[in-house]
């Protein structure tokens, strides 16, 4: 057992502080990662806050980690000391589910171990995230840094991790590609890299926002086109021409509005989770063009990988704003206003 020095909510109304504690010896396929960075991811907040009430405490989040090998275990063969690594949102699954066995972890039917607020399958231990300065993971939830990322790449890649994939996995599984119009509503910490995976993969990207000032933003991002949502004469201009939209909102709203943009057989796809539901939609809007209403979530480790690889690939990053350790809490409320663009990073090195 080795103390680490890591960030901690200790109850809902409180502020996270630091937090010392133990981190297990390596087991035979463990990896342990010196951590270098981590992103702010907003289920962060949530768990921080106890928001969608399941928040075991103390909690130390994080689960966007971009860091080093300092040690593995005596059956680690993929990794070796000195590698840089990274850690997205699961770090183990039973492995032998129907969806483990599609190398979909992320939809084990006994529950995925999720990197923080869970339960380790061997010892019922509760793991602790990445507000951290060190980590230990079964190396099949280990992934590799693409090597066209330097050094300097490092903070910006850390966000992939979670909001990468959970943009690139419905993007993918839906098959997005040359020849498709793809809309992306909300531009934040997801939406930013749905309109920058969505272009690399050659898709026509209409951007939804009802903020004005966004428009500019989105453009730089990739978007081909800026569409003000709460107005009824641009949407209309849009009906019935998108094959795909990859909505990121995590409010409530109207669906309808959206379902109308859609082509026949088109997907609206939902990632954001609201603390309550979205008001029901027109089931009109879904038989008179054979739409859906599909959700997702993040994506397995095989995924994830070759997410991380087509990003390395076509040089995607996220838009950071890099942060110590000491800051965190003002983090969190400058995210529940929208004050970053367009996701926070931890340098743990604040820790150290």
């Amino acid at each position: 057992m080795k103390q680490i020095k890591g960030y901690a909510a200790q109850q809902a109304t409180t502020p996270l502080t630091p937090f010392n504690f133990e981190r297990r010896a390596p087991r035979p396929n463990d990896v342990m990662i010196d951590i270098l960075y981590c992103g702010v991811c907003h289920s962060d907040l949530h768990t921080a806050r106890n928001e969608w009430k399941n928040t075991i405490y103390p909690v130390v989040p994080g689960h966007e980690i971009v860091g080093k090998v300092l040690q593995i275990g005596s059956e680690v063969k993929e990794f070796k000391v000195g590698d840089v690594v990274a850690v997205g949102c699961m770090v183990d699954s039973c492995g032998s589910c129907a969806s483990c066995a599609e190398n979909l972890e992320q939809y084990c039917e006994a529950q995925a171990v999720f990197t923080y607020n869970g339960k380790d399958k061997y010892d019922q231990s509760i793991t602790y995230g990445g507000y951290s300065t060190q980590i230990v993971v079964d190396q099949k939830f280990v992934l590799h840094i693409p090597k066209e990322y330097t050094e300097k790449d490092y903070p910006a890649v850390a966000p992939l991790l979670c909001a990468g994939i959970t943009t690139y996995s419905p993007l993918h599984h839906w098959k997005v590609g040359k020849g498709s119009t793809v809309g992306v509503v909300g531009i934040g910490g997801l939406g930013h890299l749905a309109i920058k995976i969505a272009r690399a993969m050659g898709a026509r990207v209409v951007v939804f926002t009802t903020s004005q000032g966004k428009i500019e933003d989105a453009k730089k991002l990739g978007a081909h086109e800026v569409v003000i949502s709460n107005k009824a004469e641009e949407m209309l201009a849009h009906n019935k021409s998108l094959d795909f939209i990859i909505d990121t909102v995590a409010a409530p709203h109207n669906l309808d509005p959206f379902l109308q943009l859609l082509k026949r057989d088109g997907t609206l796809c939902l990632i954001g989770v609201p603390a309550s539901s979205h008001p029901s939609p027109s089931v009109a809007n879904l038989i008179f063009g054979r739409r859906q209403i599909g959700g997702s979530l993040i994506g397995g480790i095989k995924e994830t990988q070759e997410m991380l690889d087509f990003c390395g690939k076509h040089h995607i990053l996220a838009d950071i704003e890099l942060i110590p350790m000491q800051k965190i809490n003002e983090a969190y409320e400058r995210m529940l206003k929208s004050d970053v663009k367009y996701r926070f990073v931890i340098d743990i090195g604040s820790l150290k």
